[in-house]
């Protein structure tokens, strides 16, 4: 099974490749169940710059973000886009595939990936967020997979049957971002 680790121990542990490789962050709501998933492919890294509260790559990368939205989310009328910070990803409404679970809540996928050509920036996670680096592995894809079917069940709460099919979906967005030279 492909390995992973917290982003911020594999910096600091000077485990982070540098050719290339695979981000997932999460952002959870404390409180409801609106969760923000980022998955970020990057490749040809320049150089990385630390701080406090984040790493910015100088590298090209490609992100496809991941919203689940509470049925009870009451600015569910307003784009993805225009959200206050904590609830925007970088898509419009046209612009996302729309799976409606057995409870009424809507997860959103970008349909295709969202590329940075200069640098990207992580946030450093806090509460029950996370930052996790992939590291390149022939099963990576099946890692990831199974990565993110669980964690839309356990983190964003979500019935096994909606998080496998939108893990499919992201699946099918995922392969679009992977970088040339990569075993996936």
């Amino acid at each position: 099974m492909a390995k992973y680790q917290d982003l911020f121990a594999a910096y600091r542990n000077n485990q982070l490749p540098t050719d290339g490789g695979f981000i997932v962050s999460s952002f959870f709501d404390e409180e409801s169940t609106y969760s923000r998933y980022e998955a970020i492919s990057y490749a040809h890294v320049k150089d990385l710059f630390p701080s406090e509260d984040s790493i910015t790559f100088q590298a090209e990368g490609a992100k496809v973000f991941i919203l689940v939205e509470p049925r009870s989310y009451p600015k569910k009328h307003i784009e993805p886009a225009y959200r206050h910070q904590e609830h925007k990803i970088p898509y419009r409404f046209n612009e996302v595939e729309v799976h409606t679970t057995q409870r009424d809540d809507r997860i959103m996928i970008g349909k295709e990936p969202v590329m940075t050509y200069t640098s990207f920036t992580v946030l450093k996670p806090s509460g029950n967020d996370f930052a996790y680096i992939f590291y390149t592995a022939d099963d990576l894809l099946s890692t990831l997979e199974t990565f993110f079917e669980e964690s839309l069940r356990k983190d964003a709460r979500i019935p096994m049957r909606d998080a496998k099919k939108a893990t499919e979906v992201f699946m099918a967005v995922f392969k679009k971002m992977v970088f040339t030279g990569f075993n996936g």
